[in-house]
């Protein structure tokens, strides 16, 4: 549905219609094998079971995965998190099936070349024959299926339990479809280990997931096609989620209290948290010897791992750099703990050569400090949190190389064990807290206040007083940058007999291509969402960089390349030492930390040419990559604690190249324009608007047109300036709603209680019109604003916008776009499509929303009912719950 300027409210549609239905489908496939099984007695095997495996994953998977990325941007916390949750689920299932399909092929008989066979003879015994051809089995580390399917299924279990059960406190249609994905897979389960009869049960509940997904996917529908609720099941919970905790709580903060950094998109931490349940179950049954091979054990891993890069990225899209360092750290600690005993489970080397290669690893230190600085990172949050990261810092020791294998797996299992079972208690309470927008379920206080963290952080600066602005070219995956290069150059570094360990090399190489390569990949992508000047050209080369490390220095060993491969990696070296030199020409350009790490990478490409070349001085290389790694600690606790205080508390160094800005290039603009940084520009903005000027404003939604009620006339040349139809209304803006409750407005008990829930925010109320007008300021512009007999009002939860009608009074504004057009989601926009009619422009950059404030009509809300006339940025079903929650508070 189209809003009155043309723009469409509903902006992402109903993505709960695609991932109900992709779980239906995903059941009904599996649900048919079942079948199968228990009537005919005969498991599906090969291509059966692979067929099965990929549509499982391209329609339980990917489609999932589509509607939990759409959920998120409809600020749909419950559902991003349980559809992305189910895609890695269906994926998960979908790999395993293909893992049975392949293991039930028949052995090929595969010619082995003379060099690799000279290597076999070394290490077989003298009464094995040895031929020009070895049988291989088409999947020759499919060990333990069975095994690692039900230590998948369990934590799903659990966490599909969570979904339900959050779920009911929103409808009562995804309680029942969770909740029998929840009985399906414990039937799953049982039938990998009992008879067939587990299976029927499975069939009947998967039967009955896919009968309840088409209900609610047509119910969805329905409401997405007529914007009401045509078949009932949404809208009304099964019970209040106020029910688990007080109200009157003091840590409980309503809708306009709490802080919030940007509601375009869902909160991701509880999908963070679901991730972080799923993979250390997986290790814990693989520590305590369950699983025989972790050779399906990664495909499940990896799968999570996505999902959790994808929590990592809606945190960078709130501009929540704690989150998406947290999210992006475990991401790659997770993929790389499991491709490591993935090659464990590979490797048919000697144990003694294995278990010397592993001593000589030091990477995982990395991750010890990394998630020591998430400590310090979360101590502005809460004490569930640092708990949290302290369990992930005993999980980063137990996986210390240089323990002792007979009690490495005892500590690692019970290292993960625990935090397991802190990640679902997280999972838990971060779900009903988001959807309650309350703090219900305890997670404890902040553990130092703001105040005590930023004396104690800023004690090495010279002028503790001074807390320096975060610049502009700073970015929230900054931290990330540090971590996965940090990851990488310890993960590399080595000793000259390190490298004639074949052991050592297998192993070596997830360490840095996982974090040097993909993960900086997808930094690199993140580095080109936050608009940084130079976008993400270091990540991009550095990932170039690392993979071609990788590639020479551990598996061209193993591979044994020729004397004419390695000039071809001499001549990249060069042209990697010439990229670099421009690399820290751009450093130059942000900081010196960044510049100290570009010119040590500098000497590093040194070393990787002097390798190619046969002459490499170990000991110098060693000592540039410990330096590396170091800046790169100290790079990402800075990055970090910078970003989340938005001051430079840690220095990073001025830059050594500042930019000029040349004025005299800049083209006359066609209005007067003003930073909303400066108070003096917002002095000028208001004088501008007291003179009777009409002005371009920012909003906590989109960029508006504000005229002071002062100036009547000007009211009416926002009709002019937009070309918009006399019949359609124009609001007004407040500042706070403390200014309507001194106008003395005769509102209905239940009417305050709402708006005082909804305010400031991106909802506008409509509410019957009234001298009490006066009172608020309006005065001459009562017959402009409003209709004759009721009246919108806004109240933005925007510190300028706020600000500014503290100066002038109450505001008349509208979206600042041509009537008809799209909503201006930066100032130039409004300056170049409106500015040669306006009297000024108050610059803030982009707009926190791409779409309008959600319209209410509360006019019969005595009588218990509101109407959503336009949906905004604001859902229209988290409208209606928040109105539920307030009628329920007031009986």
């Amino acid at each position: 549905m189209a809003s009155s300027d043309g723009f469409p409210a509903s902006f992402y549609g109903e993505p709960g219609v695609l991932g109900m239905l992709s779980n239906g489908i995903s059941a009904f496939l599996v649900l048919l094998q079942n079948f199968h099984t228990a009537h005919t007695g005969t498991a599906p095997a090969g291509v059966e079971n692979i067929l099965a495996g990929v549509h499982l994953i391209l329609i339980g998977g990917v489609c999932q995965l589509v509607a939990g990325m759409l959920s998120f941007r409809e600020y749909d916390h419950l559902s991003g998190t349980a559809f992305i949750g189910y895609a890695a689920l269906w994926g998960s299932y979908g790999a395993t099936r293909i893992y049975f399909g392949a293991s039930a092929q028949t052995p090929t008989i595969v010619p082995l070349p003379a060099q690799i066979m000279n290597n076999l003879s070394t290490n077989m015994t003298s009464n094995m024959s040895l031929t020009a051809t070895v049988v291989i089995p088409v999947c020759h580390v499919c060990l333990s299926i069975k095994e690692t399917a039900i230590a998948g299924l369990v934590p799903y279990i659990l966490l599909s339990f969570l979904l339900a059960f959050c779920s009911a406190t929103v409808n009562y249609i995804m309680p029942l479809v969770f909740g029998a994905i929840t009985a399906t897979l414990v039937f799953e389960a049982v039938g990998l280990v009992a008879s067939s009869w587990a299976l029927v049960v499975s069939g009947v509940l998967e039967l009955l997931i896919l009968i309840f997904a088409i209900y609610g996917s047509a119910a969805l529908l329905g409401k997405g096609l007529t914007q009401r609720l045509v078949l009932k099941g949404f809208g009304t919970p099964l019970f209040n989620v106020l029910l688990l905790g007080t109200t009157n709580s003091g840590s409980a903060q309503k809708i306009g209290q709490e802080k919030k950094k940007n509601t375009k998109y869902a909160e991701p931490m509880a999908l963070g948290f679901f991730c972080d349940t799923v993979a250390p179950f997986i290790f814990a049954f693989y520590s305590f010897g369950y699983m025989k091979s972790f050779g399906v054990g990664v495909a499940w891993v990896s799968i999570i791992t996505v999902a959790q890069l994808f929590s990592s990225y809606y945190a960078h899209l709130r501009q929540d750099c704690y989150h998406t360092t947290k999210c992006g750290l475990h991401a790659t600690y997770w993929l790389i703990k499991a491709w490591d005993e993935f090659v464990l489970s590979a490797l048919v080397l000697e144990d003694g050569k294995v278990a010397s290669g592993r001593e000589a690893m030091v990477g995982n230190w990395f991750f010890v400090m990394a998630g020591v600085m998430l400590c310090v990172g979360s101590l502005n949050t809460d004490v569930l949190e640092l708990i949290h990261n302290m369990l992930f810092v005993l999980l980063t020791l137990s996986t210390i190389p240089q323990i002792a294998l007979q009690g490495y797996y005892i500590f690692f299992g019970v290292a993960c064990s625990l935090f397991t079972a802190a990640s679902l208690y997280c999972t838990f309470s971060r779900l009903i807290n988001t959807i309650a927008e309350k703090s219900l379920i305890p997670v404890g206080p902040q553990p130092i206040s703001s105040e005590m963290l930023k004396k104690a952080l800023m004690c090495c600066r010279a002028n503790q007083g001074d807390q320096e602005a975060l610049p502009q070219t700073d970015q929230g995956s900054d931290a990330l940058f540090y971590i996965s290069n940090g990851v990488a150059a310890l993960s590399a570094l080595h000793a000259r007999s390190s490298s004639l360990n074949p052991a050592f090399l297998h192993l070596t190489v997830p360490w840095v291509l996982i974090s040097g390569a993909i993960i900086q990949a997808y930094v690199s992508r993140l580095q080109v969402t936050g608009g940084g000047r130079f976008g993400s050209v270091i990540p991009t080369i550095y990932v170039a960089v690392w993979a071609t490390w990788t590639w020479f220095r551990f598996s061209g060993n193993l591979l044994q390349l020729s004397a004419e491969a390695a000039y071809g990696f001499t001549a990249g070296a060069i042209a990697l030492l010439v990229i670099n030199a421009f690399l820290m020409l751009i450093a130059a350009y942000r900081n010196l930390v960044l510049l100290f790490l570009t010119s040590v990478m500098e000497v590093v490409l040194v070393c990787f040419l002097l390798s190619t070349l046969q002459r490499l001085p170990y000991e110098f290389e060693i000592a540039m990559l410990a330096l590396f790694s170091i800046i790169c600690i100290y790079g990402a606790l800075a990055s970090l604690v910078n970003c989340i205080f938005s001051h430079r508390l840690l220095p990073m160094g001025p830059p050594l190249i500042k930019e000029k800005v040349r004025w005299e290039s800049v083209p006359e603009l066609p209005c007067p324009v003003a930073n909303s940084r400066l108070t003096s520009s917002l002095m000028k903005i208001a004088g501008l608007l007291e003179e009777g000027g009409v002005c371009g404003v920012p909003t906590d939604t989109v960029y508006a047109l504000a005229a002071s009620c002062k100036n009547p006339r000007a009211i009416e040349n926002i009709y002019n300036i937009k070309d918009r139809p006399a019949e359609k209304p124009i609001c007004i803006c407040i500042s706070n709603v403390e200014q309507l409750v001194e106008a003395k407005p005769p509102f209905s008990p239940l009417l305050w209680e709402f708006m005082r829930n909804v305010y400031p925010g991106g909802i506008s109320c409509i509410v019957s019109k009234g001298d009490w007008l006066f009172k608020l300021g309006v005065g001459p512009a009562y017959d402009r604003v409003g209709t004759k007999d009721s009246i919108m009002i806004r109240v933005p939860d925007h510190t300028v916008t706020g600000h500014l009608c503290d100066i002038t009074g109450p505001l008349a504004i509208t979206s600042a776009n041509p009537s008809g057009e799209p909503d201006s989601t930066h100032h130039t926009m409004v300056i170049n499509r409106l500015g040669h009619k306006l009297q000024g422009v108050l610059c803030d950059g982009d707009s926190n929303e791409v779409v309008a404030s959600t319209v209410v009509n509360c006019l019969k809300i005595d009588e218990g009912t509101i109407t959503i006339v336009r949906e905004g940025c604001v859902p229209a079903v988290k409208v209606h719950q928040i109105f539920e929650r307030v009628k329920s508070t007031m009986v």
